[in-house]
């Protein structure tokens, strides 16, 4: 049997289970009918929201940052290179305007995207696949430099990935853990065409990439240029939340130069082996998901609660 829950109520000191069963009994459940209504309209959300998640914890930690939209003097985290790719903004404006409705000024925004990216990848399961501790409150400043100072890239390597991790707390087995989240969603042909077409600048390919793989690579991504075109993460699994983006990645399958980074390292290896047993990797995801979640948190009078999660108060 699978274990996809984490036991407990209570995550550190600020976050808990079921924060607003007394100030908006119905939120979680709002939450959950709303995203699953989108999910089953488009297979591809998950991924979309997953990312979201993961990309507002790692910028001021997950206060929703990430949801703001620029302003006149300011280019926000959404414009910053690596989420213009974001996707589902609309999907949590709906959500926290059927909030507002309900419970006026009750329930933050960074709490809306943590149950989100949670209910999400966890549908097609029909049960939760990590446990999402609430109390969050929103931030009110975001910033597009931030983002591209302080979530891991793609053509990292080992050593980068593992400081971007350790900047905020999360170990090298949160690493690999977290990087399992490759197991659904796509990747831009130019987040790794370098690797096809000009890996060292000398126009070749990078060697620790599966050739049969690369060569099919090359007929999906034609150039360098390519900004558009976009391949499943976990080929043949790309829509399936579950272990086999370890298999690929043990077969040198890896999309990113981040993903083929795992191998690079003993103790990362070991563990990209142990993740391909879905017994193994889904209580770890969990684990890591409640730790990612927690990243940064604002609560008690720290933030705001937002009316509309695109504008500060």
């Amino acid at each position: 049997m699978l274990v996809f829950a984490v036991v407990g109520t209570c995550h550190g000191t600020s976050l808990k289970k079921h924060y607003y069963k007394h100030t908006c009994r119905d939120a979680e459940m709002i939450i959950k009918n709303a995203t699953e209504k989108s999910v089953a309209l488009n297979p591809a959300l998950p991924a979309k929201f997953l990312r979201m998640h993961f990309h507002d914890c790692f910028v001021r930690g997950c206060d929703a940052s990430v949801l703001l939209n620029s302003t006149a003097n300011n280019t926000a985290e959404k414009d910053s290179i690596p989420n213009l790719t974001l996707f589902g903004f609309d999907v949590i404006d709906d959500i926290k305007a059927e909030l507002e409705k309900k419970c006026p000024n009750v329930v933050s925004c960074a709490d809306i995207l943590a149950l989100v990216a949670r209910d999400a990848v966890s549908y097609q399961y029909r049960r939760p696949l990590w446990e999402v501790y609430t109390g969050r409150r929103d931030g009110r400043v975001s910033r597009s430099a931030e983002a591209l100072a302080n979530l891991p890239s793609p053509f990292s390597n080992f050593s980068v990935l593992q400081q971007n991790f350790a900047n905020q707390n999360l170990s090298v087995h949160d690493l690999v853990v977290l990087s399992g989240g490759h197991t659904i969603g796509v990747g831009h042909c130019n987040t790794f065409s370098n690797r096809l077409y000009n890996f060292t600048g000398r126009g070749d390919q990078d060697p620790s990439l599966n050739a049969t793989y690369a060569a099919f690579l090359k007929t999906r991504c034609r150039s360098l240029n390519d900004t558009t075109t976009t391949v499943p993460m976990d080929p043949g699994s790309g829509l399936t939340f579950d272990a086999n983006y370890y298999v690929t990645v043990k077969q040198h399958k890896g999309l990113f130069q981040s993903d083929a980074a795992l191998l690079t390292n003993s103790v990362s290896s070991h563990m990209v082996h142990q993740l391909t047993h879905p017994h193994v990797f889904f209580p770890a995801f969990a684990r890591s998901m409640v730790k990612m979640g927690a990243i940064g948190v604002l609560t008690g009078n720290a933030g705001e609660i937002r009316k509309k999660c695109f504008l500060v108060n």
